[in-house]
């Protein structure tokens, strides 16, 4: 792919947008020796005090010489639904707005599975995930990007890569490829051409503003391939309010006016040859 290079103050304010601090202080949360995610200093206050205080069964502060931080007590999994039941029953606003009753995956440091929780508390337990993307292109060179529909809980309205989408802990990378390129596009992974991985871009930011404000900690591996000419996308989930095929030099434009979620932005910089 070959197009101007793109304005370098937009590029720095992207990367700062894509990595930055929490809003507020957070405070680790910890199982065994893993440190799993963050929460803000507050946030289970709802689930410990009280006449039922469910969450104690799961859930212990303490102190080390680096201050307060949170640990999951017996089966990392049980815990972290007991929990994620219990701010869904205590009304937390970003739980029951955003549960899926779909469990993402949870991994140490080094990447091993060590349990998993329901999608609706990952933000807000400042949890690591990983998404996936497809970059499609056209035989002519143009792009394929899809508008995120007005209803979306995250970034509604604004424009993304032809399939962006979570890996669940059912999935694979892989599969979780084919399963969303399926739903958000309504095409068979095997039915594009000169499929390839290009990488992975990453997230550290805040999710929203917010008392219980939540933080993205994420890995998104994107791929690219050619989609034929003959083939329009056409969304399967409800979640795609439209697609367009734009030149690169409209694409880069576009997201230089910030029409693109930042995952996308970052993807498609790196598509473009910009990483």
């Amino acid at each position: 792919m070959s197009v101007r290079r793109p304005n370098p103050l937009w590029r720095a304010a992207l990367a700062e947008r894509a990595e930055q601090p929490p809003l507020r202080s957070r405070q680790p949360l910890v199982w065994g020796e893993h440190v799993i995610g963050s929460v803000e200093a507050d946030f289970f206050k709802p689930i410990l005090h009280g006449a039922t205080a469910p969450a104690r069964e799961w859930l212990q502060a303490e102190t080390d010489e680096a201050g307060r931080r949170w640990r999951l007590l017996g089966d990392a999994t049980q815990a972290l639904q007991g929990i994620a039941q219990a701010l869904q029953q205590a009304g937390a606003a970003r739980v029951v707005q955003h549960w899926r009753n779909e469990q993402l995956a949870v991994h140490d440091a080094a990447g091993r599975r060590i349990a998993t929780v329901e999608r609706g508390v990952v933000r807000p337990l400042g949890i690591a995930t990983r998404a996936v993307h497809l970059v499609g292109q056209a035989p002519d060179g143009r792009l394929w990007v899809q508008q995120r529909a007005l209803d979306k809980a995250f970034d509604p309205g604004l424009w993304d890569t032809l399939m962006g989408g979570m890996v669940s802990a059912a999935d694979s990378v892989e599969s979780a490829l084919e399963r969303e390129t399926w739903e958000e596009a309504g095409i068979e992974i095997d039915q594009v051409q000169g499929l390839q991985r290009g990488g992975v871009v990453t997230l550290r930011k805040p999710s929203t503003d917010g008392a219980d404000a939540g933080y993205v900690v994420e890995d998104v591996d994107w791929f690219h391939c050619t989609v034929p000419a003959d083939m329009q996308p056409l969304n399967q989930d409800g979640e795609v309010a439209q697609f367009l095929l734009l030149e690169q030099a409209d694409l880069l434009e576009r997201l230089e006016r910030d029409e693109f979620t930042t995952e996308a932005a970052l993807v498609l910089l790196a598509a473009l040859g910009f990483s």
